[in-house]
């Protein structure tokens, strides 16, 4: 074997982060309004609430664009883990996983999957960092991508941008409790593409009360 021949894998490796980070090179532009924006709603069931020690199991996720969820573009794919899933399976269920796929492959999926798009998600923190972690061995700390987390904007619409969140009943912005005070049915709950697709559903609620608040460019909803 040559040594071009060993380095090749590491190359071709990388070339999918080289390529995620160039599309993302340039920012929106904070005048662009809010129906020509293209998002991504994402959502990951783990093996346990610590991102350190923990792993992803699924990933699912939807895109949105001119105002609608493109269905087709729904995925949801299970990367690899030699984690066990302790209590985190008696909330998702996921224990056998067929059709799993290696880290890498799932990141070579992720990354052009989710291209120069707004990220969304509910509790959003979370599933970043799960993903975050994935990332880092491959040269990418933190995703560029913008990011809007379902539940703080629904808080921001409800009671104002600066809003006293010691004051406010924090249950009350669950995903399930959304759904229920939006009029969204909380089908296939708690698996990564039944979650991503109700929160694609919450978003596109949020972004109609936002008009309604005189928020329509980019500039204005990422505040």
């Amino acid at each position: 074997m040559s040594w071009w021949e060993f380095w090749k894998p590491k190359i071709e490796r990388l070339e999918f982060v080289r390529d995620f980070l160039e599309v993302n090179k340039h920012t929106i532009p904070g005048i662009r309004s809010i129906n020509q924006l293209k998002f991504t709603v994402l959502d990951t069931e783990t093996t346990g609430l610590e991102p350190s020690m923990d792993s992803i199991l699924s990933f699912g996720a939807v895109k949105i664009s001119d105002l609608k969820i493109q269905v087709p573009s729904a995925v949801e794919w299970y990367p690899k883990s030699d984690k066990k899933t302790g209590k985190a399976s008696l909330i998702h269920g996921l224990v056998r996983i067929s059709d799993q796929i290696s880290v890498e492959e799932f990141l070579k999926k992720l990354l052009p999957y989710l291209n120069n798009s707004i990220i969304i998600g509910h509790h959003i923190g979370f599933d970043l960092e799960m993903i975050n972690k994935e990332l880092k061995p491959f040269g990418i700390n933190q995703l560029p991508n913008p990011v809007i987390d379902t539940l703080n904007l629904a808080i921001r619409l409800e009671h104002g941008p600066n809003a006293d969140r010691s004051r406010i009943a924090m249950g009350a912005y669950s995903l399930d409790e959304l759904c229920n005070r939006y009029g969204i049915e909380p089908d296939d709950r708690h698996t990564a593409g039944g979650d991503a697709f109700l929160t694609a559903q919450l978003f596109l609620k949020l972004l109609k009360l936002a008009d309604k608040k005189g928020i329509r460019t980019f500039k204005d909803l990422i505040r």
